[in-house]
């Protein structure tokens, strides 16, 4: 029963993109382990970029440095 856990930053993802990270992550298991897909669990978590760090910096302050 494989479980898989899916971050990402909070920046619009629709849900069709969640649906398909589902269906590739869980079609991956499938292939890979020949694991049933009735029993693969996905689950994402949508983190705010101000509790998500690269280095030293919030990806909120990362992605306002890059707008400018």
């Amino acid at each position: 029963m494989p479980y898989i856990n899916v971050k990402i930053t909070e920046e619009g993802v629709t849900n069709e993109q969640k649906q398909t990270i589902i269906k590739g992550c869980t079609q991956l298991m499938v292939e890979v382990l020949n694991k049933d897909p009735s029993t693969t669990f996905v689950v994402i978590d949508e983190v705010s970029t101000d509790n998500w760090g690269i280095g030293f910096e919030q990806v909120t302050e990362l992605r306002k440095q890059q707008k400018r």
